[in-house]
């Protein structure tokens, strides 16, 4: 998604200050990043992946309660021929694409939320149960998440707009910047607390300026830290989810198959459902060395280690695309240039520091055959294996709970005018159908999509069958603004966000259409099998995809 030299530039000039920029000792004391010894909790830090956690359970069942008031309150307004005594999970799904997926995806959720629209969507983000973010999803999840749950105007006002605006992940703008010197600070702290930074960690840190609030770009914020947040433990939200690919980087690859393990972070957890893997660990403690599940003594755990940069950073994490460029001899010279720089600076073998690397907490454990043996797991951008939208968690079998209709926001750039076709939706169903996965409806080649018209309007796939989920397909197009913008587009202006926004909010009414609150309404409750107002019928006709 970032193949740009000017991140790997950045990058650089970032970890090359380290060498003339020092920090003091007592500033190296004092940075929260890094990561810090602690007392084991009594409950098992790793557990199969045989169904949710008790932890997320326990959440879901008090949002499910807040989002069903709300989604029968929206459901009425829109519609009062709607009946709203059995309703279904709704769920949401933010595609990766950079600032293009996050501004897009930020408009989607202005357009549900009532804190913040007027529209007739306006009130079913009060009706979700949870919001999945891959990339530049996960951006927009964790700016809002990490933020307590804010509206997007206000973050749109009050952060993105100044700091998209001053993005440091230019160079020339980190150089004049308060963070350098404080960036610089938190890696070196983590490094001398003996864990190695990758440019992950750089990464992370430039992107939590632009996302969080908070002294050094909320550095004290970590993804297990948001289920102390007062709307999380009110269940005012819906729960967070974001994905990252992991690699084999120990049978000599470098970028990932098309079926990838698929790893996903979540407040509690941090595990796979997928075979070889199937085990999930408390987020809380990454970073903590264990053997079959346990560390060696109950004073041997580490918190910390899952700053909320580093995993949004994670979930966004290209720099391995590199790797298969460096052997030949026609790569670009900057490029080159630059990431020879990179790899001279490095403590480690270069290839490590091109990925998010986390120690292995299922290293020694049965279940985990596919990684058992490993002291560490190498993660990447959970989109590189052609599947750029979220959907992974919903569609397993312990997972049911978590969505019978998925609201799918799709910003790839798979034409070249920076928009979906439709092809990144159908690799997941061809993963799905390939792993034995069958809640995936059915979804068509992008040859199909591009004759139905599918990638300029929403679609349902999965109508009328009880036995998949449903999925509400939202393409990224242009209805107001120019939205194909370019995922290596690393600063927006002020008009330009705001455009961006605003498209957005017109991708999530389908444009203002007066009929499209009921046809979505319609979609949601065909899941709970009550009898439907008659105008229903014309919806599914438009909307509903037919074999």
């Amino acid at each position: 998604m970032f193949r740009s030299s000017f991140i790997f530039v950045a990058v650089f000039l970032l970890l090359a200050s380290s060498i003339s920029a020092a920090p003091t000792e007592r500033q190296l004391q004092l940075s929260p990043y890094a990561p810090r010894k602690a007392t084991c909790p009594s409950t098992p830090l790793v557990r199969p992946a045989t169904g949710l956690s008790s932890s997320e359970t326990t959440y879901v069942k008090g949002r499910k309660t807040k989002a069903n008031a709300g989604l029968a309150a929206w459901l009425k307004k829109v519609n009062s021929g709607f009946a709203t005594t059995k309703l279904p999970t709704v769920s949401l799904a933010t595609s990766g694409g950079g600032y293009r997926a996050l501004l897009t995806g930020g408009g989607i959720v202005q357009a549900f939320d009532a804190r913040d629209s007027t529209a007739g969507t306006a009130g079913l983000y009060q009706g979700l149960t949870y919001h999945a973010g891959l990339s530049g999803g996960a951006w927009l999840l964790s700016s809002i998440v990490g933020n307590n749950y804010p509206t997007i105007t206000s973050l749109k006002k009050g952060l993105w707009e100044a700091a998209f605006q001053a993005s440091l992940l230019l160079p020339g703008n980190l150089l004049a910047a308060d963070a350098y010197v404080d960036v610089v600070t938190d890696i070196t702290a983590k490094d001398l607390a003996g864990f190695d930074p990758t440019l992950t960690d750089p990464w992370g840190r430039l992107l939590s300026y632009q996302l969080l609030y908070g002294p050094d770009g909320g550095v004290t914020k970590t993804l297990s830290s948001v289920s102390g947040m007062s709307n999380f433990t009110s269940f005012n939200g819906p729960f967070p989810i974001m994905t990252a690919l992991g690699i084999n980087t120990f049978e000599g690859k470098c970028l990932p198959d098309l079926n990838a393990t698929q790893y996903e972070f979540t407040p509690y957890d941090f595990g796979s459902w997928d075979k070889g893997v199937s085990a999930f660990t408390q987020t809380k403690y990454l970073g903590t060395t264990l053997t079959n599940g346990k560390p060696s003594s109950s004073s041997n755990c580490i918190q910390n280690y899952d700053n909320l940069g580093y995993v949004l950073g994670t979930s966004s994490h290209l720099f391995n695309s590199v790797c298969g460029i460096i052997p030949p001899i026609n790569s670009t010279n900057d490029l080159a240039e630059t990431l020879e720089a990179i790899i001279d600076l490095v403590e480690e073998p270069a290839l490590r520091d091109l990925y998010a690397v986390y120690k292995n907490p299922f290293k020694n454990y049965t279940r985990s055959s596919l990684i058992s043996a490993q002291s560490e797991l190498d993660l990447v951008d959970g989109g590189e294996a052609n599947q750029i939208n979220p959907i992974w968690p919903f569609i397993q079998p312990s997972s049911k709970s978590r969505a019978d209709v998925l609201i799918v926001n799709d910003n790839a750039a798979d034409t070249d005018a920076n928009f979906p076709d439709g092809s990144e939706l159908q690799e997941t169903y061809i993963q799905a159908q390939a792993a034995g996965l069958t809640r995936m409806p059915f979804i068509p080649s992008a040859a199909v999509f591009a004759a139905k018209n599918l990638t300029k309007r929403a679609s349902f796939f999965g109508c009328g069958d009880a036995s998949k989920l449903t999925i509400v397909y939202l393409p990224n197009t242009n209805y107001t603004y120019p939205s194909g913008q370019p995922t290596l587009k690393l600063q927006y202006s002020v008009a330009e966000t705001d455009g961006m926004v605003a498209n957005g909010v017109a991708v999530g009414t389908q444009n203002g259409d007066a009929n499209w609150p009921t046809c979505l309404g319609c979609a949601i409750l065909q899941k709970s099998g009550t009898t439907l107002p008659t105008a229903c019928t014309a919806c599914f006709s438009k909307y509903c995809y037919k074999q």
